[in-house]
């Protein structure tokens, strides 16, 4: 079959986006968005004990470990040039109290652990997660009273003396995810006076009251403390925006340095208001809910690997600086 191309100027269109997708070399050369491990940070999961690391079974591929075998664990990371991790505890339920004293122990599980992690790989970035959700005998990010509601300012006053104690073991960024308010000035004033100024704060600032996060809560063992109860008193409403940049400001006039958007793919609206209204650094987390999903896909094959990869740009065309996610590790694979 013969295509006449003699056809008369002006039925041609005189623009062809295609020019510059029609070769591999030219797509690279115009791609708008790049992703590298420099992104990526890994969240993981420690426990008490030695020499163990105990699958979670709502997370592919995903443990808690103990400290000797984070550390261990850690050598992939770096070799994988993955810049930082963040620590969430698993704590024994006999620990946990409504006043969550062990969330500052000194010599609890998330110090020790930090100053492990930092003993053996100095250049490895360590972020800690502050809030008392694993240490409360209610699975709650704050303290209760007998009518079963937060205090928020008594809370802060536990959370500040959290971070303290995280700054002390080393902590490179201390991440307040419970979402009281006031908390970011509280625990910036709490650092700045015991000279911990170049502790950095990422702020969990667009928390979302979300069902993303049920494998999270399996991982840390709050699950069965919550009881079916929520968190919507002091998370946001996954109907409201502008909340999220309110909750953003507050969060930089108190003196966060980074800011955090969480969930990540149902709230990519959220990324981009947040990103597109901050003057700092802004965050993403693609929670356990997110990747169970994708990874319950890609087992069935339903979706390829590379669907990870696609769900990283997304955040990257967002906004965001860098990037939470369970699949760090399979994205600086994919990615080599």
């Amino acid at each position: 079959m013969s295509i006449d191309y003699a056809l008369p100027f002006g039925q041609f269109p005189r623009v062809r986006p295609r020019r510059l997708r029609r070769t591999a070399f030219l797509r690279d050369l115009v791609q708008e968005h790049k992703l590298s491990t420099s992104d990526l940070i890994l969240p993981l999961f420690v426990q008490e004990g030695t020499s163990t690391k105990t699958p979670i079974l709502s997370m592919h591929n995903t443990f808690r470990y103990t400290i000797d075998e984070l550390v261990k664990h850690c050598q992939h990371i770096v070799d994988a040039q993955i810049p930082a991790i963040a620590l969430f505890p698993y704590i024994d339920p006999a620990m946990k109290t409504n006043l969550a004293e062990e969330a500052y122990n000194s010599n609890g599980l998330v110090p020790r652990a930090v100053a492990s992690v930092k003993q053996a790989y100095p250049e490895l970035g360590v972020i800690t997660d502050v809030a008392l959700d694993p240490y409360t005998i209610h699975g709650q990010d704050g303290i209760m009273n007998d009518q079963h509601e937060i205090l928020n300012d008594i809370t802060i006053e536990a959370l500040a003396k959290q971070a303290l104690s995280h700054a002390q073991a080393g902590a490179d960024i201390v991440a307040p995810s419970d979402m009281m308010d006031g908390r970011i000035g509280f625990v910036r004033e709490r650092l700045e006076k015991n000279g911990f100024t170049h502790v950095a704060i990422l702020a969990y600032s667009a928390k979302y009251a979300s069902t993303f996060y049920g494998p999270f809560r399996d991982a840390v063992g709050s699950a069965g403390q919550l009881a079916g109860a929520d968190k919507k008193t002091y998370q946001l409403n996954p109907a409201n925006g502008t909340e999220a940049l309110l909750e953003a400001t507050l969060d930089c006039q108190e003196g966060a340095d980074i800011l955090m958007v969480k969930p990540g793919m149902p709230y990519l609206d959220i990324l981009w208001r947040v990103t597109q209204n901050s003057s700092i650094p802004v965050f993403v987390y693609q929670v356990s809910g997110e990747y169970a999903m994708l990874q319950n896909a890609i087992s069935q094959n339903l979706l390829p690997e590379s669907a990870i990869l696609e769900t990283m740009i997304a955040f990257k065309r967002a906004g965001a600086n860098a990037i939470l996610t369970y699949s760090a590790l399979d994205v600086a694979r994919l990615m080599s």
